[in-house]
């Protein structure tokens, strides 16, 4: 049942986990959104359908309000809510659940394809470096190592939350030999890798590639070694609204995962930024991997246009 602010248990919870970083990871969190919005449907207690309607977009402005830059949560909120149809709360409220739970299958599918495609740039004995955490990078690793293909595997730790820590885990399961590096040696290491492979959290329009900060710097490192320069991203990662000019907002994380309140006072009166992502610019990659097959970063525009039209709305604003 939802409580009284009109909101469900499951979604609130979601919310909270997705603002926390509890829930990372583009694909994760668009899964986990399309979810709750499912649980919230599920459960309403609407007696009317504007009233339903009404609930939903609620519930879709609480879970959009706690990422701003991972672009796949507005996609899957929009996913949803655009298949919101019916005359009744019950018509209304099955088209909902219908389409949450069509878009998870999708959204399984299309990270399955994505790293076939991916796999298909890896060649045995290849090493590849990764920074942070992106399950679309990792199932293009996965795909190759079950096809027999033999890769290693640079790992940076990704400060400030250390989520190279996950990828370093998850491809040792995967039989991947590991090499943990911290993030200020990635152009020591740069002239034994073979392919940059990395995920995105948000693509705009003219292929510039919005990821964990510190990816700008090393896709720039990675250019002047000459090695190629890879973005595995699911098309939940295009960002629609960069075809009418605007700009991604990049997200300011808390000053705690930098410093803690003790060691900063000893330090002294000092300003912490703590941006979560920056901007690779389309020059600096080679190619962006997608379901629906690679493109070079100039060429994404084209996708995005075939997929989303020239601009799109947000139901839940309305």
């Amino acid at each position: 049942m939802v409580d009284s602010s009109g909101l469900h248990p499951e979604l609130e919870r979601t919310a909270d986990d997705i603002a926390e970083m509890e829930i990372r990871g583009a694909a994760t969190i668009a899964d986990a959104a399309a979810a709750a919005l499912g649980a919230q449907a599920a459960d309403s207690d609407a007696e009317t359908p504007e009233a339903f309607r009404r609930e939903m977009r609620d519930a879709a402005r609480r879970l959009h309000e706690t990422r701003p830059t991972a672009v796949s949560l507005p996609n899957a909120l929009r996913y949803v809510l655009t298949g919101m149809e019916g005359e009744t709360v019950a018509e209304l409220r099955k088209s909902v659940e219908e389409q949450a739970a069509r878009f998870r299958a999708d959204l399984d599918a299309a990270q399955d394809r994505l790293g076939r495609i991916g796999a298909g740039r890896l060649n045995d004995g290849d090493v590849v470096m990764t920074h942070c955490h992106s399950t679309d990078a990792l199932a293009c690793i996965e795909a190759a190592v079950e096809d027999g293909t033999d890769l290693e595997a640079i790992v940076k730790e990704t400060r400030p939350r250390n989520q190279g820590h996950i990828t370093a885990e998850r491809l040792s399961e995967l039989g991947v030999p590991v090499t943990l590096i911290v993030d200020n040696a990635a152009h020591r290491f740069m002239n034994d890798v073979d392919h940059l492979l990395v995920g995105a959290d948000s693509i705009a329009a003219d292929g510039s590639v919005v990821n964990k900060i510190g990816t700008a710097g090393l896709a720039v490192s990675a250019r002047d070694r000459g090695v190629p320069v890879m973005v595995a991203a699911q098309s939940i990662k295009l960002h629609p609204r960069t075809l009418t000019g605007a700009a991604v907002e990049i997200e300011q994380r808390d000053a705690m995962e930098v410093i803690d309140d003790e060691t900063r006072e000893e330090v002294g009166d000092i300003d912490v930024a703590n941006p979560a992502f920056d901007v690779t610019p389309p020059r600096h990659v080679d190619a962006i991997v997608t379901e629906h097959g690679q493109f070079p970063p100039e060429s994404v525009v084209v996708l995005m246009r075939e997929l989303f039209g020239e601009s799109v709305e947000e139901p839940w604003s309305e």
